[in-house]
C-alpha cells in the first residue's frame, strides 16, 4: 500500500483543532457525553481492509491523497445535510480544517473526526426540531406574500441562527399549509406535524455508530467512483434477500408510522396469511421469540430493529402483540403466534402477461415478460440446490407458458430494471440466440475476457422486442445491447442509464479477527463491460432502434449526470454472427413511419404528453409560495388540467367520463401497448413474410390441445 501516504503528526493535530472549533461554535447545550457516538473497535480493521482492496483491485486507479480527501468531506456533508438545513456557515468553516486531512486519518485506519462531525450534526438536528415544535404553536398568516425554498442543495449555508430560524419557520409554515389545503382541521394538522417532527427526533436518536460508519465509508468510496459502496452487516443481509427474492419470516410488509410499526400489507402465501389474523393497518407493539420467551416492547423502535426480531429460521415461532387497525373499531391488544416460513418476494420476480393487438380485423397475441431486476439466489446456488431461483430460470418457464398460450411475438420489459447479477444478463441473452459471445469484460489490469452464452440453445425463436427506459441500467444494458447487436429483436423506449461497469462483492467477514463481529461487504468496481461490437454503454447507454415520445429530459439523468463517473470508451469488436442472417434493420424506417403515424393520433400518448407538460415545470421548481390564495389557485389549476386530460382520454376510448368514478383501466400503459404494436408490425407487416424467412423461424408443432409436440429448446 505504498501509494497511500500518511502523516501521523497531521492526524493528531487535526483531532484537537477540529474538536475545539466545533465546541466553540455550538449554539446550544452540547449532547451529553453518554449520547455521543464514536468509532467501534472493529471499524479500524474494516477501513484497513477497504483501503487494501480499493488500492489493489479497483478499476479506477486512485490515490488516497488531499484531492480525494476534499471530495470525501464534500460528500460526507452532503450525506448528512443534503438540503443545507441544519449546519451553519460557521460550522462548515470549522470543518474546513479536515478538508485535506481525512486521507491521513483513513490511511491510519482512524475515523474519529467523522464521528465528531456527526455528533455536531445530530445536535443541530435536535435544535431545529425544538424550534419547529415551538413554531408549530405560533399562528401563521397565510395572506403574506412570501415563499419557501424547499430545495436548498445549491444554496449558501445559513449565515447565522436568525437566518436558519427564518428558513425553518417557512418550512413549518409550508408543512402546515400543505395539510390545510387538504381541508384538515387545525387540531389534526398540529397533531400530525408534532408527531412528524418528534419521529424525526427519534430516528436521529436511534442512529448507531454502525450507521455512521456506513455513511462515512460510502462518502469515501463513492468519491472514487459512484458504484463502489459499503454494506454494513445489516445492509448485507437485506442485499442478499433482494437478490435471492426470499427470506425466512412471517410474510408481512411493514412500515413506520409515528412511533409504531404498522403492517402495510400481507404477502400472499406467507405465514401471516396462513395464520389468518394479522391484517393491514395492525400495529405491532411487542415481539417475543418461541412460546415462552418474554415479549419485548417495540414502540418507538427503528423499523429494521423490529424486522430483525421478527425474522428468524423457518419452522420457529414468533409471537406478536398487536393492536388492531384503529379504523376497525377494536383497540384491544392481542397476541399472535406465527410459525416462520420461507417467503418468496414474487413482486420482484419476472412476471408474464398477454396483450391483444388489434390490426384491422385480425387480433395478434403478444406475450410480455416484465423483469424488474436480474436476481439469483447465490447461497442456494453455492449449496448446489437444483431448484435455486434465478431470472433466467424463471423467464425460461414463462416463455414456455406463453408459447403454449399461442403468442405471435414476445416483449421483454426492462423499464426501471437497474441491473443485478452479470451472469444472469449473459444467461438470459442465451435464451434468445443459438450461441455466441454476449459481453466483453475488461478488468483493472487491462485484460479482456468474453462472456458467452452458457446454454447454446434457444428458448424462443420468434419475433422479439425489448423495452428500455432511462432507469434501465447495467445488466439491462448488457442484455438489450446484445439483442440489438445480434439484430435479434427491436429495442424500443428511451436511452438507458449508461452504467457500463462491473462490481464484485467482497465479504469482509472472511477477514474478521472476531467471529462474533461481522464487518459487512464491500461492493467494488473491478471492471468495465463492452458490447460485442466493442462499444461501451458507459455514459451513452443503449440507444433504442425506435425512440418513443416519452418526452423526458435525459441530459441530467443517469451516469452522464454523475461528476466522477468513468468516461465512454471503446475496444475492438469480438467475433459474432447476426442472428440467422437477419437484416430487418433495412425496414427500420418503415417501422418508424408506422409508429409515428400511430402516436401522432394516439390518445394514450396525447395523455402522456399532456401529463409531462404539466409535470416538467414542477420538476424545475425549487420554491413554493406561502400565500394561501396563490397556492390554492395553483393547486386547483393543476388538478383541473389533469382532470381535463383524463376526460379527453376517457372520451377518446368511447367511454363516459365521470369526475368521481373513471374507468380503472385508464390511463393505459401507452409505452407497453405501442411496443406491442411495433412488434406486430415487425411480425405481420407488409415486409414480414420476407423477414421471417430470413430469420429462419420454424413454427413449433402443436397437438390438438394446443400443446407443443416437441421440446422448446432446439
Amino acid at each position: 500500500m505504498s501509494r497511500l501516504r500518511f502523516s501521523r503528526s497531521l492526524v493528531f493535530g487535526a483531532t484537537l483543532g477540529f474538536f475545539s472549533l466545533v465546541a466553540a461554535n455550538a449554539a446550544t447545550t452540547p449532547l451529553e457525553s453518554s449520547s455521543l457516538l464514536g468509532a467501534s473497535s472493529h471499524h479500524g480493521r474494516t477501513i484497513k481492509l477497504i483501503n487494501y482492496f480499493v488500492e489493489r483491485y479497483h478499476y479506477r486507479k486512485t490515490q488516497l491523497d488531499d484531492e480525494l480527501s476534499s471530495e470525501i468531506l464534500t460528500r460526507y456533508l452532503q450525506a448528512l445535510d443534503p438540503n443545507r438545513s441544519y449546519f451553519l456557515a460557521e460550522d462548515i468553516e470549522s470543518f474546513e480544517t479536515l478538508r485535506h486531512r481525512l486521507d491521513d486519518y483513513l490511511i491510519a485506519n482512524k475515523v474519529t473526526p467523522f464521528f465528531q462531525l456527526f455528533n455536531t450534526y445530530r445536535q443541530r438536528v435536535f435544535t431545529r426540531i425544538r424550534f419547529a415544535l415551538e413554531t408549530l404553536e405560533t399562528p401563521f398568516d397565510f395572506t403574506i406574500d412570501e415563499r419557501y425554498r424547499f430545495d436548498r442543495s445549491q444554496s449558501p449555508w445559513a449565515i447565522d441562527q436568525a437566518e436558519l430560524n427564518d428558513l425553518w419557520r417557512r418550512r413549518v409554515k409550508n408543512d402546515y399549509l400543505a395539510l390545510k389545503l387538504e381541508n384538515k382541521p387545525h387540531e389534526e394538522i398540529v397533531k400530525t406535524l408534532r408527531q412528524r417532527y418528534q419521529q424525526l427526533e427519534r430516528r436521529i436518536q436511534q442512529i448507531t455508530s454502525q450507521d455512521v460508519f456506513q455513511t462515512l465509508v460510502n462518502a469515501y468510496v463513492s468519491a472514487i467512483e459512484p458504484h463502489t459502496g459499503y454494506f454494513s452487516p445489516r445492509a448485507t443481509e437485506n442485499f442478499k434477500i433482494r437478490m435471492s427474492l426470499s427470506l425466512e419470516g412471517i410474510g408481512a410488509v411493514l412500515q413506520t408510522q409515528n412511533e409504531f410499526t404498522v403492517v402495510q400489507r400481507i404477502v400472499p402465501g406467507g405465514a401471516a396469511e396462513l395464520e389468518g389474523t394479522l391484517s393491514p393497518g395492525d400495529h405491532i407493539i411487542g415481539v417475543g421469540q418461541g412460546l415462552d420467551e418474554p415479549v419485548t416492547d417495540v414502540i418507538g423502535w427503528r423499523l429494521d430493529d423490529v424486522v430483525d426480531l421478527i425474522r428468524g429460521p423457518k419452522g420457529t415461532t414468533v409471537r406478536l402483540r398487536i393492536t388492531p387497525n384503529p379504523q376497525a373499531g377494536n383497540s384491544n391488544a392481542q397476541m399472535l403466534a406465527i410459525i416462520r416460513d420461507q417467503i418468496k418476494l414474487e413482486e420482484q420476480a419476472a412476471q408474464r402477461t398477454l396483450l391483444e393487438v388489434q390490426d384491422d380485423d385480425v387480433i395478434h397475441r403478444i406475450g410480455v415478460i416484465d423483469i424488474p431486476t436480474f436476481y439469483v439466489d447465490f447461497d442456494a446456488r453455492a449449496r448446489g440446490d437444483s431448484d435455486y431461483r434465478s431470472t433466467t430460470r424463471d423467464v425460461r418457464d414463462l416463455i414456455a407458458k406463453l408459447v403454449q398460450e399461442g403468442v405471435d411475438g414476445l416483449v421483454i420489459d426492462l423499464r426501471g430494471n437497474g441491473g443485478g447479477a452479470l451472469a444472469e444478463a449473459t444467461a438470459l441473452t442465451g435464451l434468445f440466440i443459438p450461441s455466441g459471445p454476449v459481453v466483453q469484460v475488461r478488468d483493472s489490469r487491462g485484460r479482456t475476457r468474453v462472456n458467452r452464452d452458457p446454454s447454446n440453445d434457444l428458448a424462443y425463436a420468434g419475433p422479439l422486442a425489448v423495452i428500455v427506459d432511462r432507469n434501465s441500467a447495467s445488466a439491462s444494458e448488457i442484455f438489450s445491447g446484445a439483442i440489438q447487436d445480434y439484430q435479434r429483436g427491436l429495442v424500443v423506449g428511451e436511452s438507458t442509464f449508461g452504467k457500463g461497469t462491473v462490481q464484485n462483492l467482497i465479504d469482509l467477514d472472511r477477514y474478521s479477527q472476531d467471529p462474533d463481529q461481522p464487518l459487512g461487504q464491500l461492493k467494488l468496481t473491478i471492471a468495465q463491460f463492452f458490447r460485442v461490437n466493442g462499444e461501451s454503454t458507459q455514459h451513452r447507454g443503449v440507444i433504442p432502434d425506435i425512440i418513443l415520445p416519452i418526452g423526458r429530459e435525459a441530459a441530467s439523468h443517469g451516469e452522464r449526470a454523475l461528476d466522477n463517473a468513468l468516461p465512454w470508451t471503446q475496444i475492438n469488436a469480438t467475433d459474432f454472427s447476426i442472428y440467422k442472417q437477419s437484416n430487418y434493420l433495412e425496414h427500420i424506417d418503415r417501422l418508424r413511419s408506422l409508429h409515428r403515424a400511430r402516436v401522432d393520433h394516439d390518445p394514450d400518448f396525447a395523455y402522456l404528453k399532456g401529463i409531462q407538460k404539466i409535470e416538467a415545470p414542477l420538476a424545475e421548481l425549487t420554491e413554493v409560495p406561502l400565500l394561501e390564495s396563490l397556492r390554492s389557485n395553483e393547486r386547483v389549476r393543476q388538478q383541473d388540467d389533469r382532470q381535463a386530460l383524463l376526460k379527453t382520454l376517457v372520451q377518446a376510448h368511447g367511454l363516459v367520463f365521470n369526475e368521481t368514478e373513471t374507468d380503472n383501466d385508464l390511463p393505459r400503459d401507452a409505452v407497453l401497448f405501442e411496443s406491442a404494436r411495433i412488434l406486430a408490425d415487425l411480425a405481420f407487416g407488409a415486409f414480414a413474410e420476407r423477414l421471417i424467412v430470413q430469420l429462419d423461424i420454424e413454427p413449433i408443432p402443436i397437438d390438438g390441445s394446443g400443446n407443443p409436440i416437441e421440446p422448446l429448446n432446439h
